[in-house]
């Protein structure tokens, strides 16, 4: 993987500034209850929560486009919420970041993705997930690839985001991709396993190892394995690069070209992985817009998903926190 400079990095982050990401995908809302566990239930074997805060944070592509904003873009989120309480929540969290609702549709057939945790003593107890994972009516697949085709001439990249929920059908994804390809847009990808491989001849094609591993239908066991899966859907998709990510073993980049690297995680403590594949997808895509090679974006990316590992819940990137974090590994000739 590359290594950042110090000039090179400023350049970066300074053409962060104003780029217009579109987030196409499942957009969810976070809901925690934060407490302390001190007994046991004397109706059955679980602990008793006693709630000390409630919060509610943008989830799924809502939390890309969270991180967008905080790395300096502006998201466009392509989307559905339901016609309840949590789309209004979830409006009401957009507006008040100051982002962009106009590519929101209200589905009146299905509810708000809704993914509820409690949390005590910063462990997770229990998760608890009201959606709906049928695709979209036609009609309404329709209405959202309009509403991203309304946008595209004032946009920089798109980002893919993937968590199936029924937004992103076989038609849409071709949709959107080709649309994208006819005004020469970087798009990048963070796929599940339904319609894996319906994302062909996008800029970047980011699964991590669980998902490839069930795609292709075969263990990654050892660092080759991983080499070989990422030629080999750089070939099925022609992708012009392949992002497979490992966790804590790091990630692997595959370029058109051939190369391909591998660098080891940047997170120091882990506390929580809720989120960090939606800063790693964020980060990459800001970079790539702002003139980065790949492998710089790449690069970006690993150190801002080792970042919001560290933190409990789902929390977008800080960008000054990204650059302080990269800087001083420059300074300790990139050593722990």
């Amino acid at each position: 993987m590359v290594n950042l400079t110090k000039n090179r990095l400023d350049e970066i982050q300074s053409g962060f500034a104003g780029k217009r990401i579109a987030v196409v995908g499942d957009l969810m809302l976070d809901r925690y209850f934060w407490g302390k566990v001190s007994r046991i239930s004397p109706e059955a074997p679980v602990p008793v929560v006693e709630v000390e805060e409630e919060s509610t944070r943008l989830g799924g592509a809502a939390n890309v486009a969270n991180n967008i904003a905080s790395l300096g873009g502006t998201p466009i989120m392509i989307g559905i919420v339901g016609n309840d309480t949590g789309g209004e929540s979830l409006r009401k969290l957009v507006t008040e970041k100051g982002f962009p609702i106009l590519g929101i549709v209200t589905d009146e057939t299905r509810p708000t993705t809704i993914k509820t945790r409690v949390i005590a003593h910063n462990q997770h107890v229990v998760r608890i997930d009201r959606e709906e994972k049928m695709d979209l009516d036609a009609d309404v697949q329709a209405r959202v690839v309009a509403n991203f085709e309304n946008q595209i001439n004032s946009l920089d990249g798109i980002i893919l985001e993937d968590y199936n929920k029924g937004v992103l059908t076989k038609g849409t994804i071709a949709s959107i991709i080709r649309i994208s390809k006819e005004h020469r847009k970087t798009i990048t990808v963070d796929p599940k396993y339904n319609n894996f491989f319906e994302y062909k001849d996008v800029s970047v094609f980011k699964p991590n190892r669980k998902e490839t591993e069930e795609a292709l239908g075969r263990r990654l066991e050892c660092l080759p394995d991983v080499e070989k899966a990422a030629r080999e859907l750089m070939s099925r998709l022609q992708a012009d690069n392949v992002l497979l990510t490992m966790g804590e073993k790091g990630m692997i980049l595959l370029e058109r070209n051939g190369t391909l690297a591998y660098v080891e995680t940047k997170a120091r403590h882990v506390a929580d992985v809720s989120g960090a594949g939606d800063t790693v997808i964020a980060t990459l895509t800001m970079g790539m817009v702002a003139g980065a090679s790949v492998g710089e974006s790449a690069a970006l990316a690993n150190y801002a998903g080792g970042i919001v590992c560290g933190e409990v819940g789902i929390v977008p990137i800080d960008k000054g926190i990204l650059i302080q974090t990269i800087l001083k590994d420059i300074s300790n000739g990139g050593k722990r």
